[in-house]
Formats: C-alpha cells, structure tokens, sequence
C-alpha cells in the first residue's frame, strides 16, 4: 500500500534528521513510529485493564472476608 503523508516544516525536518541519525530510509522510520504507537496503545489497554481487575479484585477480596466473617461468627 502506498500512503500519502503531509508534514509541516517542523516534522519533516525531524524525520530527515531520525532517517539520516539511523541510516533508514524515511518510509521505514515512519513504518517503525506507526508499529511502536500502535504497541503503546495497546500496552496502554492491558495496564489499564490489569488495573480494573486488581481493583476488582481487591473488592471482591473484602467481601470474601465480611462473608468468611459471617459464617465463622455461625450466622
């Protein structure tokens, strides 16, 4: 597939500056800027969705204990 990409001066002047620092051609620096925001993103989406199931489970955990707590007091 070939992509069209408009820069404004500042941009395209780092590009030029990533391709020439890294010895790749620029189509290549912007391939690896696509994959490394797309893997940020998704590593984004599974710390966020590790945080709700800790707090998930941390609340469970208390409602385990109060429940624990019931039956062992011999309801």
């Amino acid at each position: 597939m070939v992509a069209t990409v408009r820069l404004n001066d500042a941009l395209e002047k780092t590009l030029e500056s990533l391709s020439s620092t890294l010895h790749k051609k620029k189509s290549d620096v912007i391939r690896d800027a696509i994959t490394f925001y797309a893997n940020n993103i998704e590593t984004s989406k599974q710390n966020k969705l590790r945080l709700a199931i800790e707090k998930t489970k941390e609340a469970d955990k208390h409602i385990y204990d109060d429940m624990d707590g019931t039956f062992s007091d011999g309801i």
